[in-house]
Order: C-alpha cells, then sequence, then structure tokens
C-alpha cells in the first residue's frame, strides 16, 4: 500500500493520542515471562515484533520464522541455546537472514550452547540444540548491538551458576543495557554493572507480581518532529509516560528543546508544546545510546532548515535497512545536501524541499513514520505504507487525527 501524506490546513495542533507499550520492554519481559512463569505483563506492545515473538515462544514447531523482528532473532538465540531438549531452526525474512549473528552465536558457543549454520555463516538460519549451560564468563566486544548483549543477559539468572559478561572496548547503547538490567531487578534478579564487567547472579523462581510496560519513546519521537514543525502554542498529549524512564529514548525531551519543543510531564502521561521557534544553530549530537531516533531527527532538521551532525551511528548499518545509506538516498531526492560514513551523518541547510517525492521505505518501518511529518511542509508519499505495523500498528490512523491528509494511492 503506498499512500500521499498532504500539507495539513490548519498547522496549529491540539491532540491527545494513547500509544502502545515500549517494544522494547516488551519483547524482555516475554522472554522473562516464559522463564519465570509467575510474571504478568500488562500495556504490552501491539507491534508485528512483539506478536512474532509471542508466537515463537509459543509454538512447538521446529521451524521458528520471525520475519524482519531483529530483536527477537537476538533475544531468542540465547533463549533456545538454554532450552534443554528442544532443537529449533531459527530463521526470518531476506534481509533478516542477512543481518549478522555471528558474534552473539560465538559468544554463546563460548559458554557451551550448541548452534550451527543452516546456510551462511555468520547469518540466519541457525540451527540450536538446547543444553545445560553452566560456563559462567564470558567475552563479547561492547561496541557490537546492544542487543547481543541483553539476549544473554535476559537467560543468565537460569543459568546454573549465573554469568559473568566482560565487554570489550567501548560500550554502545548502554541504556538498552539498563533497561535490561533495570527489568531483571524488578523481578528480584541480583545483578551488578561495574566498569566493563556485567554480573547476574542465579535465581530458580521470582516473586508473583505484574509488570505495566511504559509506552514507547522511540513512537513518540514522530510526534516531537511533529510538534517541530507545527505553529507555536501547538500541543500533543501522549500515554503512557513517565519521567523516570527505562528507555535511552526518553533523551528526546532534552534534544526537542533545540526545536523549541518543551515536554511536560504529567501523571502517566507527556505533553509536548511548541513554544518558540527552532534555533537556527547546527544540531551536534552523539546517539550512540539512542541510534532509533536518528531517522526522525535529520528529517526534523531539514524540514526546519539547520543543519546537523549526527555521530555515534555504526549500529545503523545493520537495521531493518542501511538506514545511513537509505537516509542519504531519499534526503538527496527531496533537496537535501547529505554526506554519511559509516557512523556518521552531515546535513547542510537546505533552501526549499521538493514536494511529491516519493520516499522508499525499504522494509524498514522507522523510515516510513520518521518521513511523515514532512506533510506539514510539502505534499509527501510514502511506498510500502503498511511497514509501520512493525513497530506502530496505529501509525497512520494517529496520524490522521493529528490532522494529517491522507490518501491511498
Amino acid at each position: 500500500m503506498d499512500i500521499l501524506l498532504n500539507v495539513v490546513d490548519n498547522k496549529k495542533i491540539n491532540e491527545k493520542i494513547t500509544i502502545s507499550g515500549s517494544k522494547s520492554e516488551s519483547n524482555r519481559l516475554l522472554i522473562l515471562q516464559n522463564l519465570f512463569p509467575e510474571l504478568s505483563i500488562e500495556n504490552l506492545s501491539d507491534s508485528d515484533d512483539s506478536v512474532h515473538m509471542q508466537h515463537a515462544l509459543s509454538t512447538k514447531d521446529g521451524v521458528v520464522n520471525i520475519g524482519h523482528a531483529g530483536t527477537a532473532m537476538r533475544f531468542l538465540t540465547s533463549y533456545f541455546a538454554v532450552k534443554e531438549g528442544r532443537e529449533v531452526v531459527l530463521t526470518g525474512s531476506e534481509r533478516m537472514q542477512n543481518r549478522p549473528i555471528e558474534i552473539l552465536v560465538n559468544a554463546l558457543k563460548d559458554l557451551g550452547a550448541t548452534i550451527s549454520y543452516e546456510d551462511k555463516v555468520g547469518y540466519p538460519p541457525i540451527r540450536i540444540k538446547g543444553s545445560k549451560i553452566t560456563t559462567d564468563k564470558v567475552q563479547i566486544n561492547g561496541n557490537v548491538s546492544s542487543q547481543y548483549i541483553s539476549s544473554m543477559l535476559l537467560i543468565a539468572s537460569k543459568l546454573e551458576n549465573g554469568l559473568e559478561i566482560e565487554l570489550l572496548g567501548k560500550i554502545t547503547s548502554v541504556p538498552y543495557i539498563n533497561m535490561t538490567l533495570s527489568l531483571l531487578n524488578q523481578l528480584g534478579i541480583e545483578t551488578n554493572f561495574e566498569g566493563n564487567f556485567i554480573k547476574v547472579l542465579p535465581k530458580k523462581s521470582v516473586e508473583k507480581q505484574t509488570v505495566v510496560v511504559e509506552s514507547d519513546w522511540s513512537s513518540a519521537s514522530y510526534f516531537y518532529s511533529i510538534a517541530a514543525l507545527a505553529e507555536i502554542g501547538s500541543e500533543i498529549s501522549l500515554s503512557a509516560y513517565k519521567k523516570e524512564s527505562l528507555q535511552g529514548d526518553s533523551c528526546l525531551a532534552e534534544i526537542y528543546q533545540h526545536f523549541g519543543v518543551e515536554t511536560i510531564f504529567g501523571d502517566n502521561f507527556i505533553t509536548l508544546k511548541k513554544v518558540k521557534e527552532t534555533k537556527k544553530s547546527t544540531l551536534e549530537i552523539d546517539l550512540k545510546n539512542a541510534p532509533d531516533i536518528a531517522q526522525t531527527i535529520v528529517v526534523t532538521c531539514f524540514a526546519e532548515n539547520i543543519a546537523c551532525n549526527l555521530t555515534g551511528l555504526h549500529t545503523l548499518k545493520i537495521k531493518e535497512t542501511d538506514r545511513l545509506v537509505a537516509l542519504n538516498d531519499e534526503l538527496t531526492n527531496l533537496g537535501a545536501t547529505i554526506s554519511v560514513t559509516d557512523k556518521s551523518l552531515h546535513l547542510e541547510i537546505s533552501a526549499t524541499i521538493n514536494p511529491n517525492i516519493s520516499i522508499k521505505t525499504y522494509n524498514d518501518h522507522r523510515m516510513a513514520m520518521a518521513f511523515a511529518p514532512l506533510a506539514l511542509r510539502v505534499p509527501i508519499k510514502i511506498l510500502n505504507a503498511e511497514v509501520v505495523t512493525k513497530s506502530y500498528q496505529k501509525f497512520w490512523d494517529d496520524m490522521q487525527q493529528i490532522g494529517i491528509k491522507i490518501d491511498k494511492v
């Protein structure tokens, strides 16, 4: 499905939106719930990724296909590695079969896991034979995807001797590691993260409890972008959010002050208020702890006619698509002057935005959603718009509620 987004007539916005639970929190909790049945979850994400995760955890099939769900691929690799007596082939979409998994597989094999490749070495599909793991120490590079590290942390307390992970070199995406550890702590699992060492103590069972998932901050980013582009005085309220968040993307509240957007924290919700014009100075940010909001930020900068230098983006190369190349290509078509490296993006001030450009989404939900706010400036076409369901089922409905006109083409 392709859609055409048209400029809203009245750019002063005043709306309330409810956003589904965080995909990142939900998928971690789903793994933990299967390891500790005493756990109940509320406000679970309705994303495709979380649906794939639930299916994978409940199926008895020998082949488990998780589609485009990268988080599920990483987390389930460790999960199935410790399911004694179970053998599965874990696979996914064509793109998933070209996303690397070798670093995680090697770390698990160092612990004693039995994992082999069905086709190309280093990539899914992988065959996993669940076994008892007693080794309690492993090393892994700290600058790889934090999902590899979280994957092992989620199963660590179920290992006979717990687990100590030594992170080699510089550590990337620390907030996501801390999110995992915080969820473990909520269940009463003891952890310690000092320097480059993370330790998780073994635990056979936890107390019966319910965890409420906070709404997804990555999904909130698109409304921050809309607020930045809207008229002064516009307000968008989003639920359910809290000031003390486990999610690294909550740094949006600070970053979008540059665009004149104030974040007001209420009781289980936030209000985004456009209070002044965007600063015209170049936006300089290191996003190593929140790479998923890079696309939203650069599109906001382009729409607001300011330059930006974004660094810490090396993990974007191995997402649903090579997001740096995709941003370079699509923004260039829109009239931007942009350059990218393998870990950074540099956008110059752009005088005009080309209207009626078709944006390719590359099977990447964030490409579709990040470019949608441009409809507050020019008509824009989004190709394969249904890709948003990967993380945000109601996205286009909520865009219409904001006032963006949407036509299927």
